[in-house]
């Protein structure tokens, strides 16, 4: 019963996300509103056009509040492994931004404080532990990229933090900077480039096997992340590429959205997730998990 009232609370959770998926919203509409213009040149015009001071304008109205990255509740089964009640799991990320300043910076950036967490949690064992939590707040500088009134992307630059509360041997963390573009080829396509670096948890010397200092051997130094979105957004397809150390050695993520109803921003969610790093908690060990949930995505784009 108690899973069962927790796993409720998650999702209503996520349908009051929903309520902050609002952002961008007036721009997702003009991008369909030119799609559906009898005189628009579908060969020339596949991307969003838009001033900069138009579009400007129109982000500086936008709450303040807002979701950041998908939040979604899933939960799904082992590919490698033997499935049992301690290898079957649960996943669910909560992910928020909140602007602290308008496009008054330099080169017309501006200034969001950034939150995600991401749980995995043994819900079928017996007391239902949660077996790592990833803390990862971050302030980041963000800049709309308008080239030709017409709307390409998004670049920023951030400072995060990524932990798991753990100490001792549970202990994993590091501080790191984060370089991103996300590019738009047009409404359907777009696709995200980012590249890290930072100081990691050593530990405790006198503990071995505390810290996460080779953290970059699973995780690798950035990310390419490729997106679909169907023109009524009824289908997101992803599919994430993140190279380790080694040349030809990567983990993979992919995923599929199925709006379940025109109205709603709630999708049928299926992640599967192939390489090492997932967790902090476990980084070196290879995992291969796929799960299916609920997912709430923010309007026009996707972040890893």
């Amino acid at each position: 019963m108690r899973r069962i009232v927790l796993m409720l609370l998650i999702l209503s959770s996520s349908v009051i996300v929903q309520d902050l998926s609002g952002q961008i919203k007036e721009l997702k509409d003009m991008w369909i509103n030119q799609l559906n213009d009898r005189n628009t040149d579908f060969g020339k015009t596949t991307r969003l056009k838009i001033s900069e001071n138009e579009f400007l304008d129109l982000l500086d109205k936008q709450p303040s509040f807002a979701m950041y990255k998908d939040n979604y509740f899933i939960t799904g089964i082992p590919l490698d492994r033997e499935l049992n009640k301690h290898t079957a799991n649960a996943k669910f990320q909560l992910s928020i931004r909140q602007r602290l300043t308008k496009t008054i910076l330099p080169f017309n950036s501006f200034l969001v404080l950034t939150y995600t967490q991401k749980s995995f949690w043994n819900i079928y064992d017996k007391s239902s532990p949660f077996t790592d939590n990833n803390y990862n707040p971050g302030l980041a500088l963000v800049k709309p990229v308008i080239y030709k009134d017409m709307f390409r992307g998004v670049a920023s630059i951030a400072l995060e933090h990524e932990s798991n509360g753990k100490d001792s041997l549970g202990s994993r963390g590091w501080n790191y900077m984060v370089l991103s573009g996300l590019y738009f080829f047009n409404i359907n396509f777009s696709v995200q480039a980012k590249v890290w670096a930072g100081i990691f948890d050593r530990g405790d010397p006198g503990l071995t096997g505390a810290g996460n200092s080779d953290l970059l051997n699973y995780r690798g130094y950035g990310l390419l992340d490729f997106n679909y979105r169907s023109l009524d957004d009824k289908i997101w397809i992803s599919a994430m590429i993140n190279p380790r150390k080694r040349i030809g050695d990567f983990n993979t993520q992919l995923e599929f959205n199925f709006k379940l109803n025109k109205k709603a921003n709630q999708y049928l969610f299926i992640q599967w997730y192939r390489g090492y790093g997932e967790s902090l908690l476990d980084y070196k060990k290879f995992n291969s998990m796929i799960r299916m949930g609920i997912c709430i995505k923010p309007p026009l784009r996707n972040l890893y």
